[in-house]
């Protein structure tokens, strides 16, 4: 399974996706935990180093920290060798100045993470038995996660129109057997076509309940629950299944006098959490004494996390 924690930025999304991922490998399951938040604490909250290759951290436990930028490098390179296949000598160096505009052009980052994104869903069972993502504050993941639709008919749009130029040139080159053998095997209906097949597949995972879910972290705040009711509206309309609610930080009633106001307030927002997203999972998670940092403290919230598992 493929489940990705988000929310606002600063409500313990990359907590409780690590003790989560703690929980699902201390029961046996072999789990990788991701990071493709550019502002990564991953590794913080484990207590120990993570980079961009993917490495093991605990008992049937891996982690990696998706690197924005060396994987835009990475992906402009490949685009880069794929255009200069296609086009004539005389522009190559147009079609560099172009890919390193693209390259600081808003999107590049979002682009290459998801081909990244796809990289690693396809080691699933190999040998992972499940995926937790630790995602960027909500835009950036909502922006992500419904690239393959968008992008999706895009390219399915320039295909049919290469497709329509490719039809005149055959019948114009009825008699030229060396062109009509080229039109045959199009270099960019085939890079194309990869492009689309890459999105068919993450969209497929995507919008199977049976394999994905999203979890919203959030605090009895108004702001981060209107982002959420916001985002959880988007997501469906994507049809991306929402799996479950996290309250975190939540005041417990022992907190003592100084907090009781606060507490008061609280209340009534965990109130209308519960009213609406009913239709949802929801754990609650209380205010620590300490900031979580490490394996042993992850722990002290894993079991609470475990309430996300269906039955």
């Amino acid at each position: 399974n493929f489940i990705f924690f988000g929310g606002k930025g600063g409500t313990g999304k990359t907590t409780c996706a690590g003790s989560f991922a703690l929980k699902m490998a201390s029961e046996g399951k072999k789990t990788l935990v991701i990071s493709t938040d550019p502002a990564h604490s991953l590794a913080d909250a484990f207590g120990v180093k993570i980079g961009p290759e993917i490495a093991k951290v605990g008992d049937n436990l891996w982690a990696v920290e998706v690197d924005a930028e060396l994987e835009a490098k990475k992906y402009m390179k490949q685009i880069q060798d794929q255009m200069l296949d296609l086009v004539s000598a005389a522009i190559v160096e147009e079609i560099k100045k172009q890919l390193e505009i693209a390259y600081l052009s808003p999107g590049a980052e979002e682009g290459a993470i998801f081909d990244k994104f796809i990289e690693i869903m396809h080691l699933m069972g190999k040998p992972y038995d499940l995926m937790i993502f630790d995602t960027a504050p909500t835009g950036h993941t909502l922006r992500l996660l419904t690239l393959p639709e968008v992008l999706g008919i895009w390219i399915q749009h320039l295909i049919d129109r290469h497709e329509k130029a490719r039809n005149l040139m055959k019948a114009s080159v009825k008699y030229d057997e060396i062109l009509k053998r080229r039109l045959e095997d199009d270099p960019i209906i085939r890079v194309l076509t990869q492009r689309k097949k890459k999105f068919e597949f993450a969209r497929g995972i995507l919008t199977d309940p049976e394999a994905c879910e999203f979890i919203f972290v959030l605090n009895a705040e108004k702001l981060p629950i209107l982002e959420t009711e916001r985002a959880i509206t988007l997501l469906e309309k994507f049809s991306i299944p929402v799996g479950g609610i996290v309250i975190n930080k939540v005041i417990p009633p022992e907190a003592g006098e100084y907090f009781q106001k606060r507490r008061g307030i609280q209340e009534g927002y965990l109130q209308d959490i519960y009213q609406r997203f009913s239709r949802f999972r929801i754990v609650s998670l209380p205010l620590l004494e300490m900031d979580i940092q490490g394996m042993s403290q992850l722990n002290m919230v894993a079991d609470l996390m475990g309430e996300l598992v269906e039955e």
